[in-house]
């Protein structure tokens, strides 16, 4: 294996700064070993980016279409060999593995169309209306949709004329890796798309560097450290998308068996590590409720976990490393002292595994919970009197990404929409999904009022407004008066 791990202007070149490795969560194996980017290659990676910007933003927009049809197709040739790094790198079973690459493939044509219909031109007598591109954006990718959600960033400002300086998650380098040599294979010309890999101090060379944006998926702390970095820099474009503690409603007089269904997927996809897993479900007692916790409960303990290839097939796999899961479980103990009442825990597959098994905890009698992001798979029980109850502890945290109801109550359903706080808001669907036909983002700590998907063609460029005259020498009568002729 070569250590070439950085792109740069459009060459592959070894990395200069500490050993970078990434391990393959389920076993501990070690699936990609290289070294991570230093101060000065993410210095080259930025100044390569402003010298392919102005070049790149001259070509006709066909042609940059061309060339992300191109790595679409790349894609879905290569997306058995894709599947396998995002599994062996993130624990994925390979059927999530093989719904991320073909969300990334389809999110080609999407975007195309979001650029036309947010960021086209528009000409009206003498004004015209164009969209021009920022500069150089930096990318940092998440590690649990280490395909997807840079993508969702990259695409749409590569379309807009923006080169790109992208910085993918420490834990999933292999696939970042990857996917920029298919746009290289796709045809984009040296310096518009580089990669610099690396933790920490990459991340914080490049937030530094004279980018012209930033888009960032990940966690609320981080979002908001960037926000600070940001404070006296106005000029550079920051857009956040960043998680939640959001809640699923269950209405009274529901269909218990659908609605089992609906919170599995919301609370227990990937493992609880999607920013739209509910964290908090939120039940309005009724005389079906004990039999819907009951129920509930049986199927979390019966939720197949394992490696990715396992058979039978798993729902889940692993959380991503071994200080998440410690972190989940001391979690889950601490809640448990506190008077919390676990129902199904998260117990490991065996000693210092990141398998858990789903864990349900009612909270109810707790008089302080903490408003936080739990990232994985753990699910709390609140039990409320009535709707108006179940909205206000709904609304009842600093973040807004994403919220859910299960209810078969139209007027119910009218007012959670009308009066719930969440970006991405689901009736009757799981929490744990989001169209890419639709805007994806939050408020409060959920992010800064940038949403993503298929709005990111709106802070991918900025509106242009211009006027033009008749020609110069086009014969007219003075238009400025007290001039004398």
């Amino acid at each position: 294996m070569n250590n070439n791990a950085q792109f740069i202007d459009g060459k592959w070149l070894t990395g200069n700064g500490e050993p970078l490795s990434s391990i393959d969560p389920a076993s501990g194996d070690h699936v990609w070993q290289k070294n991570a980017a230093d101060g000065e290659q993410v210095q080259l990676a930025v100044v390569a980016a402003k010298k392919a910007q102005s070049t790149w933003a001259l070509t006709p927009l066909q042609q940059r279409i061309e060339i992300v049809e191109r790595f679409a197709r790349l894609l879905r040739d290569n997306s058995e060999s894709l599947v396998r790094s995002i599994s062996l790198e993130t624990g994925k079973p390979d059927w999530e593995a093989a719904t991320e690459v073909g969300a990334m493939a389809n999110k080609a044509a999407i975007s195309v169309r979001a650029q036309q219909e947010r960021a086209g031109e528009i000409d009206k007598q003498h004004l015209r209306l164009r969209h021009r591109p920022h500069g150089v954006m930096a990318v940092f990718g998440p590690y649990n949709f280490p395909g997807h959600l840079p993508n969702g960033h990259i695409i749409p400002a590569l379309l807009a004329g923006n080169t790109v300086v992208f910085k993918p998650s420490e834990q999933t380098p292999w696939v970042a890796e990857k996917t920029v040599e298919l746009w290289h294979q796709a045809g984009l010309p040296a310096g518009v798309l580089n990669l610099v890999q690396g933790a920490r101090a990459v991340g914080q060379a490049l937030s530094q560097s004279p980018i012209d944006g930033l888009l960032f998926t990940g966690s609320s702390s981080t979002g908001k450290l960037l926000h600070q970095q940001m404070a006296e820099r106005p000029e550079v474009l920051l857009a956040l998308e960043m998680g939640g503690n959001n809640p699923l409603i269950v209405d009274a007089d529901i269909n218990i068996d659908a609605a089992v269904n609906i919170i599995l997927q919301s609370a227990y996809l990937s493992a609880g590590q999607r920013c739209t897993c509910a964290r908090r479900l939120v039940v309005i007692e009724n005389a079906q409720t004990e039999a819907l916790i009951e129920q509930l409960r049986s199927a979390a303990t019966r939720i197949i976990v394992d490696r990715h290839d396992a058979s039978p097939e798993p729902f889940m796999g692993p959380v991503i490393n071994q200080q998440t899961a410690t972190a989940l479980l001391a979690k889950e103990a601490n809640l448990r002292e506190a008077g919390a009442r676990v129902l199904a825990s998260m117990q490991p597959q065996r000693a210092n595994s990141n398998l858990l098994q789903p864990g349900l905890i009612d909270v109810t009698t707790l008089a302080q919970r903490e408003d936080e992001e739990w990232f994985g798979p753990l699910l709390q029980v609140i039990r409320v009197a009535d709707f108006d109850t179940a909205i206000t502890e709904a609304n009842n945290t600093r973040f807004g990404l994403a919220a859910g109801l299960i209810s078969d109550n139209a007027e119910h359903q009218q007012r959670f929409c009308a009066l719930i706080r969440a970006g991405v808001v689901s009736v009757n669907q799981p929490t744990a999904g989001a169209s890419s036909e639709m805007p994806f983002g939050g408020v409060g700590a959920s992010g800064n009022h940038r949403p993503s998907a298929y709005y990111a063609a709106d802070y991918c460029a900025w509106p242009q407004a211009q006027s033009h005259g008749t020609n110069t020498t086009a014969q007219h009568t003075p238009l400025v008066r007290g001039i004398r002729v």
